[in-house]
């Protein structure tokens, strides 16, 4: 049993369990045009070949036709960078499910997608766009020289769009991310300073910031090893483990599905080869909603870093408020 599972059992008295499944979170790939220090997907313009198939894309939408599944949560890489990104949205927008792009913003400036923001108006996706900070070298410390200005361009041209703007429909929140081995500050004082320094700066609006926790595997985790700093920050999200978070750690209520069609509880479980386990079906050929929104989650100590402090999901900070 590892050291999470046993601070889980002994907040709750069970294991670590689904409640129903309402997310469907898709990596159509692992190519991407930047390669960040922060990434635990260790994405890059070298991951050229993991790109999920029409086919699996068509299982995909199958599976969400078939099921109360009203989300579909879009990532990558930079899903922008692959081709059959539309086929996907516009199938979630025909089956009345809600859809979600991850983006990070300097991809959808990229020759070919000249057509992208017009199908994501067209078919009301929702943006959640990575931007570490409001600060040009912290951004560009983080992604790679020249990011912040084509991230500030690639916003402008959502705003222009309606995105971001009130009344517009067009939802576009940002994700910050601590620069070094920390827990993110409160994501109500950090939403506020960037759209205060936003606005100032270069007019841009957009509607929530998410606050999200570095996660201490992938390239992270490699770049924590070089700096030394691996220990330090494990021991920190131990340390501030906070069993309030349990009830709507994100694995609860989502699943992830691979470019190549197998299930995990999480992006993370993904990333570290933790396909669901627990008698419930890994591929998603064998898909029953019934064994999975009941199943045993699988969790290993990177678990800590969704439960520390205040809490991290793919939707941001879990428990506002809380003092730590």
């Amino acid at each position: 049993m590892s050291e999470f599972s046993s601070k889980v059992y002994e907040a709750i008295h069970s294991p670590l369990m689904a409640d129903g499944i309402d997310t469907l979170q898709v990596n159509i790939g692992r190519h991407c045009n930047q390669r960040c220090l922060h990434c635990h997907v260790d994405a890059g313009p070298d991951k050229k070949t993991e790109f999920m198939s029409r086919e699996t894309m068509g299982m995909v939408l199958k599976v969400l036709a078939e099921n109360e599944i009203h989300t579909l949560d879009i990532t990558g890489g930079a899903p922008e960078l692959h081709p059959g990104l539309g086929y996907l949205l516009e199938g979630a927008a025909s089956l009345g499910k809600k859809a979600i792009l991850r983006s990070n913003l300097s991809a959808l400036l990229l020759p070919g997608n000249e057509r992208l923001i017009g199908l994501l108006v067209k078919n009301r996706v929702e943006i959640i766009a990575s931007l570490p900070c409001y600060l040009e070298k912290n951004v560009d410390s983080q992604r790679g020289a020249g990011v912040y200005k084509l991230s500030i361009q690639a916003l402008k041209l959502l705003n222009d769009r309606g995105y971001g703007k009130e009344g517009s429909g067009l939802a576009l929140h940002l994700v910050y991310n601590p620069a070094g081995a920390v827990l993110p500050g409160r994501q109500d004082a950090l939403e506020s300073d960037y759209k205060r320094e936003l606005q100032g700066r270069h007019g841009i609006v957009f509607n929530k910031l998410l606050a999200i926790t570095n996660m201490p595997i992938g390239r992270f985790k490699e770049t924590l090893l070089k700096g030394g700093n691996y220990e330090s920050y494990a021991a920190i999200l131990k340390k501030n483990f906070n069993k309030e978070t349990i009830p709507e750690l994100m694995c609860r209520k989502m699943l992830s599905i691979s470019w190549d069609g197998r299930i995990f509880d999480c992006d993370f479980n993904q990333m570290l080869e933790l396909t669901v386990n627990h008698g419930a079906a890994s591929l998603l050929s064998g898909f029953d909603l019934e064994v999975l929104k009941k199943r045993e989650i699988m969790v290993g100590d990177h678990c800590f870093g969704c439960a520390a402090g205040r809490g991290s999901s793919c939707g941001g900070e879990i428990r506002s408020g809380l003092v730590f």
